[in-house]
This record gives C-alpha cells, structure tokens and sequence, in this order.
C-alpha cells in the first residue's frame, strides 16, 4: 500500500483542485509498469470468463463488451484494489479521509467498432449517493484522443440526474419519479459545452466524478480499446433507493436510503487496515 509520503508525488495539490473544480482530470503514467501488466492479464481473463453481468453492444460491427463486479473472482483486479496506489488516490481527490472501493467495470472496443456509447452520468444509474465520488478509466492500450472518451467540464456541479440510458440502444431506464431528466442532445450542440478528451498511453488514468456527464467515440481505426474503471466511494458516501432497477443490480443488499454502503461487499481500501 502506498505510503502518505509517496502519495503527495502522485497526485499534487493542482490535481485535487481541477478535479473538484471540473469533475474530471487526467494523472499521467499513474499504473504504468506492473500493474498494467496485470491489468491486461485480468481483463483478458475476464473476456474468456464474463461474469454474470457481461454486455455485448458491438451490434454486428466490431466487438464492444462490457462487464463489472467480477473483482473478487479476477485475482488480478482484487490485487489492484487492495495493493495499488488507486484508493489512496481515490480518497486525496475526493477531500476523503476514507476510500471505499465501489466496483469495477471494464469496457473493451475492439477495432472496427461502430457503436459509440451515449452521453449519460454514472450516479443516477447507481444506488449509492454522495459529493466525494469518483471513477478512474485508465486505458491498456494507446489511445488516440478521437477515439477517447469525452467528458463535460463542470456538469459534476450542475445539480441535475438524467435519467440512465441503456448502452445497447440509447434508450432511457424506465425510472418513475425521483427528478430526473432526459440527457440534452449534446452532439447538437458541442459549442455550448467544454467537453475534455485526452491522448493517453497505457497506465495514464481519468479521474471523474459519478455525476460528470460523459460518452465515447466509436472504434473504427485497427487499435484495441480496453479501459479499466475502478468506482470509489468518500466518506460521505450513503446507500440510496432508486425507482427502479440499478446498474450494478446488487440484490439482496439489505439498506436502507441514507445508510453508509455496508462494508462486507464495499470494502473500505484507505487507510490502510481501517476495514480489517
């Protein structure tokens, strides 16, 4: 486990201030080395063995698979969780004293694939509510940034839920009430927004919020497009109900809204030992 000291290298105070600023930021060469090498490892074990939650949305051109919550079966991704730096990183860009690892969700777009994913934010989907959130997608392979995911600078703060939208075809969840919203045509209208994208190499990381609006580009060029996304929880993290079903599922979690998430399934990785 990263110590306080190696941290402060890591991830400075510019880092922490843009990403509370803009609910997304990018930390360069964070995973390169020995863990991209595992992470490659693990996510190829997890295209031979998907989980119970395995998508595939390529729709006949090119491959795009996704899957989550395979982290306690996949040696390689609980090994990351456990023995990375990311949840002391985690919990410095949250302003947390704490990290609490959330799931994973790993997203592979293999060359040629035409299916881009819709612009959408994470939390309404999940059943978790709270300000210090956040996901990392750091990437496998080289990734051009016409092809790297995009994200909406600031829409973290913007005080909306739009409503989940499925990745197969771009359509809402059936949610019933709760104030949300659907998802402004953004591609309409690009100029209104500061969207970042990133040209990264292997081992770089996003950071971004769980309420920061994003989407990503197709895969038409010859290059694979494989991206891990570990979610972390602040201490300010509580269990909320949604109207309808989330994404993770998590059946038979037991809470109730305004509960912290229960540390058996969600584990809390910083401080080091603060779970044991």
């Amino acid at each position: 486990m990263v110590g306080r000291d190696r941290l402060t290298a890591l991830v400075g105070e510019d880092d922490v201030a843009g990403y509370q600023r803009d609910g997304v930021g990018v930390l360069r060469g964070l995973f390169a080395g020995d863990w991209l090498d595992a992470l490659r490892d693990g996510v190829e074990r997890n295209l031979a063995e998907p989980g119970p939650y395995a998508g595939e949305h390529g729709e006949g051109q090119g491959r795009f698979f996704d899957d989550y919550c395979n982290w306690e079966r996949i040696p390689e991704y609980r090994a990351f969780v456990y023995e990375s730096p990311a949840a002391a990183v985690a919990a410095a860009v949250m302003q947390s004293p704490s990290a609490q690892f959330f799931h994973e969700h790993v997203l592979v777009k293999e060359p040629g694939t035409a299916k881009r994913t819709p612009w959408h934010q994470d939390a309404p989907y999940y059943c978790v509510d709270g300000r210090q959130t956040v996901s990392f997608w750091i990437p496998l392979d080289p990734v051009p940034r016409d092809v790297c995911p995009e994200f909406i600078a600031g829409s973290h703060r913007w005080g909306k839920l739009f409503y989940p939208r499925r990745f197969a075809d771009d359509t809402d969840y059936a949610y019933d009430g709760g104030g949300f919203e659907t998802i402004p045509s953004i591609d309409r209208e690009r100029e209104k927004y500061d969207i970042r994208s990133y040209e990264l190499a292997p081992g770089d990381v996003i950071l971004f919020h769980f309420s920061t609006v994003h989407g990503a580009p197709a895969n038409p060029g010859a290059g694979r497009r494989r991206g891990f996304a570990p979610r972390w929880l602040g201490e300010d993290a509580r269990f909320v109900e949604r109207p309808g079903r989330t994404s993770p599922p998590y059946p038979g979690i037991g809470q109730k809204t305004g509960e912290r998430l229960r540390e058996d399934w969600f584990p809390v990785i910083w401080p080091p030992g603060e779970g044991d």
